[in-house]
């Protein structure tokens, strides 16, 4: 018997800025640890503000500022999303509330985590804050929160201790 991959799904509220950031940086985190194929990511929306879109062209240069270029179309969660993945990781409560907000049955509330929960320097912090509204320096923090959680997600799923 075959395996899947652990398929994880990154959610926010247009899918333009932070998860399909956390969705690209896990898949680089994946591949660069030789995990290619134990792992799938993608990226859903909550809202349908941006579906087709590009990501943020400042989230795009802050990550290329950081030698990192990806790539995104955003696209709007599902109700079938919640089967289909094994981790569903908003970004913030507010993701979180209109993800569960789909939980038809008990498996998929337990596939529900905040990205945050996997900061090691979150500090009670549960949201990854939405850079939208200001400036660049938000971004960059947006950056580097999303790039230490999801490092600490995959040393979590690798250590056993998650999914």
């Amino acid at each position: 018997m075959v395996k899947h991959s652990l398929r994880v799904l990154f959610v926010c509220l247009g899918n333009i800025i932070r998860s399909p950031l956390a969705a690209r940086l896990f898949e680089r985190e994946v591949k660069q640890r030789g995990l290619d194929g134990k792992y799938e990511a993608d990226a859903a929306g909550t809202a349908d503000y941006h579906v087709g879109q590009e990501p943020d062209p400042r989230m795009l240069r802050t990550a290329a500022r950081r030698g990192f270029n990806y790539t995104h179309r955003g696209r709007q969660i599902e109700p079938n999303d919640l089967d289909e993945f094994d981790l569903i990781i908003p970004m913030d409560l507010e993701n979180k509330a209109d993800v569960e907000a789909l939980v038809r049955k008990a498996d998929q509330q337990a596939k529900i985590h905040l990205l945050r929960e996997f900061d090691p320097d979150a500090q009670g912090a549960v949201a990854v804050p939405d850079p939208w509204y200001g400036g660049p320096s938000g971004f960059e923090d947006v950056y580097d929160i999303i790039e230490r959680s999801v490092r600490s997600l995959l040393d979590t799923l690798e250590s056993g201790d998650a999914a």
